[in-house]
Formats: structure tokens, C-alpha cells, sequence
């Protein structure tokens, strides 16, 4: 089997890379080691900054997205049983749009399945090789078979525990890693959000998160150590204890129902550094990993794909390999200003165990003083809505 470029990883990375490319006439094959199924089975965030949707719709598969998804144009932050709003369409122009990854994901698989595009699902023990040369190919297993597939390039994007990263040798890398002493339990529940705009809530037990996935879908969270379980945590303990963190009106208004899906994430930051080996270019979370408090996540996976989409234009169209050879440096730059924004964002609303009267006084002497300064807030508002690629 032959291609131009070979994709490891069928999330919404990899499809988004291999519909943009396949638009401009470059060919694709994606390589997944789970079925369709397991992959629009993952629940992840859904809020997705102003360049991630220009990519969706550049991608010809915005359409559903601009018709069901939830512009907001303002979060909340709620500290001292009380709510203040930070008004992002008035501080930067722009807005947010929360749509859930599994019908991002889904509408990317429509694209593909329209235009016959190669996903190649159930790939076993996937491995690149020879990435230091300049035709490197990829091996898998399929139904017993053992698969070559030469390509011109090889992208990485099959997440922190892929095969992509561990392809490089160690020498060639360096790793950069921060890990939080807690996590958060998340839980999703068919019933009506208890607010339209995402509120994010400190409280002397812990942080906590209104967050939601549609007007009849909500996810919330609340802070836990590490120690715990879901287990640990009926849904009726849950709703008790996230009651707790926000403001009486709001934890009044909150309606309940039996969770359809609940899970702790850890939080934290992991980024390596070059995000290219000779041919092989990692994307996403094969090359880093940023607390979610300030939604970058996924929303840095996508401005690694805009880079390496437009570099891999221009290599074929253009026979220009500037972009290219500028990846790793561009991406980079636009990650760790993510992960600077969601480390900020995680040490102003969460409680650390080891957190002192000295460190609660300046949590909150740097609430007080965002809200009295426009400029702190459009600060805020810049990143959250997203940099500019």
C-alpha cells in the first residue's frame, strides 16, 4: 500500500488532518487500533475556540456544527457564593462554540465515508520505521495480515500513550512534565444545563465546573484527590458535594437525573520538545498535554493540524518546505502559551493540598483584582476564545 502521508491515530486529529489534505489532493490512509464505534464513544470537551471551527468548516464538515452548536460568547466564575461574568465577545470581538468531541468526530467520519477516504480500523501493533530517511513506512496487523504502507511523511496522532512518541529515539527528545496532586470526577447526565454558560467555581472544598454538551446534556465536575474512585462517589453523594461548591442560586436551580457516564481524569502538563523526527511529526496529545481548566486541549491539537496542514500544501503544491521545516518551532510556541493559560487557570480557581493562608490571600487578591482591571480581563478573554495560528 502507498500514500502521501500516513496518519496514525482515527480521533478528531488525525480525521481532521487526512479531510483537509484529502481536499487539496493529497492522499491519505488513517490507522486506527479501536473500532468507529470505540472512537464516537469517547466522551472529551466540547468547547471549541473560533479557529477550530474556521478549520471545520474549511474541512466542508462545519455545516452540522454551525447548526446545532452553542455560541457563547461569556463563562462565569463564581468565588465567594458569588458569580461574575467575563464577557468574551465584548473584550476580543469573538466567541466560543461548545459542541461535543463525539459529534465533531462523527461529522469528520461523514466526510471521509462521503469521499471514500482509507480509515483503517482494528490496526494492530502499529509501528513507523525508518523516520530518519527519506521514505519512511508504517507496518500493521489487520485480520492476520501483516500491512507496509510507504508514505512520503508519517503524522503522529495517536495520543500521550501512542506508539508515535515512543518511535523517537530518547536522545532526540526531551520531555517536559507537571503533574497536579488531584483530579477531576467528571459526570454526564441527560437533563437541562443549570446554566447556558459554563461556570467555573471556586470554593474552599475544591473547585467545581457547570459545564454542557447540548441544551438537554450536561457535564459537571468537581475536584477530588487522586486517592478516590468512582466508587467512592454515588451520584447522589456527587450532586451533594457540587451543590456545596457553587452559589446558592445556582446550586437551587440545578436539576438532577442518574449519571450516563462518570470518570476521574487527572490533571496534568506534559509537553516534548522537538514535535518532529525526521519524517515522523507528532500532533496533539502525542506531543503534549495541558490541564483542562482552560479548555486548550483539544484546541491545541488543532492548531498543530492548521501548521501541518499548511505546510503539507505548500511541500506539494508549492515545493516548499519552509513550513515543514518550521513545525515543531510554530506549533510549540502557540502550545506552551496554552499551557501557560490552563496552568493559570487551574492555580487561581483550585484548592492544593498543601495550600497556605498566604497562597488562599493571593488566589484571591487575583480574583479581586481581574475583576477590577478591563485589561486583566481581556487578557483572559484573548486566551480563552483562542490566539491567533
Amino acid at each position: 500500500m502507498k500514500t502521501q502521508v500516513g496518519i496514525i491515530g482515527g480521533g478528531p486529529s488525525g480525521l481532521l488532518l487526512s479531510q483537509l489534505l484529502r481536499l487539496r489532493g493529497i492522499e491519505t490512509v488513517v490507522l486506527e487500533k479501536h473500532t468507529r464505534e470505540h472512537v464516537l464513544g469517547r466522551i472529551r470537551a466540547g468547547v471549541l475556540e473560533h479557529g477550530f471551527a474556521a478549520l471545520m468548516r474549511e474541512a466542508q464538515v462545519g455545516d452540522r456544527m454551525d447548526r446545532e452548536g452553542q455560541i457563547h460568547e461569556g463563562i462565569y466564575i463564581a468565588h465567594e457564593g458569588m458569580r461574575q461574568r467575563v464577557d468574551l465577545k465584548a473584550l476580543t470581538g469573538s466567541s466560543v462554540i461548545v459542541y461535543g468531541q463525539t459529534e465533531l468526530t462523527r461529522d469528520l467520519y461523514d466526510g471521509h465515508d462521503r469521499a471514500r477516504a482509507v480509515v483503517i480500523h482494528n490496526a494492530e501493533d502499529v509501528q513507523p520505521h525508518a523516520i530518519e530517511t527519506p521514505r519512511p513506512y508504517l507496518t500493521f496487523r489487520h485480520q492476520d495480515e501483516t500491512v507496509r504502507v510507504d508514505c512520503d511523511y508519517i503524522i503522529g496522532c495517536d495520543g500521550f500513550h501512542g506508539v508515535s512518541r515512543r518511535s523517537i529515539p530518547k536522545d532526540k527528545i526531551r520531555e517536559f512534565e507537571r503533574a497536579c496532586p488531584f483530579g477531576w470526577l467528571g459526570v454526564l447526565s441527560r437533563t437541562k444545563p443549570v446554566s447556558p454558560e459554563l461556570i467555573y467555581a471556586k470554593h474552599e472544598r475544591g473547585f467545581a465546573l457547570c459545564s454542557l454538551r447540548s441544551p438537554t446534556l450536561s457535564r459537571y465536575y468537581i475536584q477530588v484527590p487522586l486517592t478516590d474512585t468512582v466508587d467512592n462517589w454515588s451520584d447522589e453523594q456527587f450532586f451533594v458535594e457540587l451543590r456545596r461548591r457553587l452559589p446558592s442560586d445556582v446550586a437551587a436551580e440545578m436539576i438532577t437525573g442518574p449519571s450516563i457516564e462518570k470518570s476521574i481524569a487527572p490533571l496534568r502538563s506534559f509537553v516534548v520538545e522537538p514535535m518532529r523526527c525526521g519524517n515522523l511529526f507528532l500532533a496533539g496529545d502525542a506531543a503534549h498535554i495541558v490541564p483542562p481548566t482552560g479548555a486548550r486541549g483539544l484546541n491545541s491539537a488543532a492548531s498543530d493540524i492548521y501548521y501541518l496542514y499548511y505546510a503539507l500544501v505548500d511541500h506539494y503544491t508549492k515545493h516548499n518546505d519552509r513550513g515543514l521545516d518550521s513545525y515543531s518551532e510554530r506549533a510549540l510556541a502557540r502550545v506552551w502559551k496554552g499551557l501557560r493559560f490552563s496552568w493559570w487557570m487551574t492555580m487561581l480557581l483550585h484548592r492544593f493540598p498543601d495550600t497556605s493562608s498566604f497562597d488562599q490571600r493571593l488566589q484571591d487578591t487575583e480574583l479581586a483584582y481581574l475583576f477590577s482591571s478591563p485589561k486583566a480581563l481581556a487578557s483572559l478573554a484573548e486566551n480563552y476564545v483562542g490566539l491567533p495560528f
